[in-house]
């Protein structure tokens, strides 16, 4: 299990890609995977609640999910 400090170093590493390189969040996780060859499976327990909400407000905003559904992660 990632302690909190990963967690938060991980979302700040994801923000500041997705800022940067004018991604999405989703888009961001997924390169710092490859980048640094993480697997999604254990990136998907680094994401904090705060980056889960972003990333469901992204994914509704171009009609990915309906508002009320759930993130399965």
């Amino acid at each position: 299990m990632p302690s909190k400090d990963e967690i938060k170093d991980f979302s700040f590493l994801i923000e500041k890609t997705a800022t940067e390189q004018d991604i999405g969040y989703m888009d961001a996780i997924c390169q710092y995977c490859k980048d640094t060859g993480l697997e999604i499976e254990l990136a998907a327990q680094l994401i904090s609640s705060a980056l889960k909400a972003k990333i469901r407000a992204e994914a509704e905003s171009v009609n990915l999910l309906k508002k009320s559904s759930k993130l399965p992660i």
